[in-house]
């Protein structure tokens, strides 16, 4: 039976909510799913919106081993009594997010979970309390034995596809949808040019094929120029030639489909018509600008590398939408599809 584990991130932002309001309201499947964090705030999100408890309380996160179908939360003690005030940046909601991170850690590496969804964090607040970690990413590499340049972003669209895929033909693309790797993550952008060598461009082909092939899609993965016009032939810069075209036939003969290096600003034209079923953008914003264009509100963020699956929501904590009513329920519930595909084919 499939095992899967959510983190609430911090408990002052929006993941409380996002889970109340998913799992209060969609149909159970033949799954376990483990709730990690302060069941104080999901029973005020369940007294605000008038819903009933829908999870069973356990003392012991490996009891989910033993359980049945169903929704299971589980409360680290160091987080018992402690005050966590809706929508605030604090310490103590630094400080559970990372608690319910070193949680999940350990069910991924003894195998009681399949997979991870981790609702949303403040860095600083995890940082301050004592976590040493720039984010999700880093905390979970270093925790599952994984270095942290062995590992890459991934953002995708949510493909509306997703539950009826096996109505597709063999590596059949059905409605397009944006799915974007990132080369480098969140440096300053003087310094993305000596951050993109030969031998990081291959680990994230490598990463990036393997995942939409896990997708059951077909076509070659985009690699996009880092200077404009792709380089225009070596006039703009050198780095097309002198790095990334190495790294493109070090993948071809390994037999990993790739195509580019491409301009960014006419790839995801037609990245975004399904002609390329994933584009491997150099930095940040040259990937994400479009992909946010096109699924701003839908898209789930992707780790890359790791031994188990991770997914989580495409936003932040949202502390000014807590609480409100307002805020979109579409990126977890896309994220949480996704965990389950790549955790059923065992990614």
């Amino acid at each position: 039976m499939l095992t899967l584990c959510v983190t609430l991130g911090d408990p002052c932002g929006l993941g409380p909510e996002l889970v109340v309001r998913h799992f209060a309201h969609t149909r159970r499947r033949e799954e376990r799913v483990l709730l990690v964090g302060p069941e104080a705030v999901l029973d005020r999100e369940l007294n605000r919106l008038g819903l009933p408890v829908f999870w069973e309380s356990l003392d012991d996160p490996a009891a989910i081993a033993g359980k049945g179908a169903g929704i299971y939360a589980y409360e680290p003690a160091a987080l018992r009594g402690l005050d966590f005030p809706p929508g605030r940046a604090t310490v103590p909601g630094g400080l559970a997010a990372g608690t319910c991170l070193e949680t999940a850690v350990v069910l991924l590496q003894t195998g009681l979970v399949h997979g991870l969804l981790t609702c949303p964090l403040n860095k600083a607040m995890l940082q301050a309390a004592g976590f040493d970690f720039p984010g999700h990413t880093e905390f979970l590499a270093q925790g599952l034995g994984v270095g942290a340049d062995q590992v890459c972003m991934h953002l995708c669209g949510h493909d509306p596809d997703a539950d009826t895929a096996d109505e597709s033909g063999p590596g059949e693309n059905r409605d397009p949808v944006l799915r974007v790797s990132l080369a480098t993550t969140h440096p300053a952008l003087r310094e993305v040019a000596g951050l993109v060598t030969t031998e990081r461009v291959l680990h994230c082909l490598r990463l990036t094929v393997r995942f939409v092939e896990t997708l059951g899609l077909c076509g070659p993965v985009a690699v996009c120029g880092l200077n404009p016009h792709a380089g225009e032939s070596g006039r703009i810069g050198d780095e097309e030639a002198r790095v990334i075209v190495p790294a493109l036939e070090a993948a071809r003969a390994e037999g990993l489909e790739v195509a580019g290096p491409f301009p960014a600003d006419t790839l995801f034209h037609f990245a975004a018509r399904g002609d390329y079923p994933a584009v491997l953008a150099m930095y940040h914003d040259q990937g994400l600008g479009p992909l946010k264009l096109l699924h701003f509100g839908r898209a789930v963020n992707v780790t890359l590398g790791l031994p188990r699956p991770r997914t989580s929501p495409d936003h932040g904590t949202g502390y000014d939408l807590v609480g409100t009513g307002k805020a979109s329920i579409g990126s977890f519930q896309a994220a949480l599809d996704m965990l389950r595909r790549l955790a059923a084919a065992g990614a």
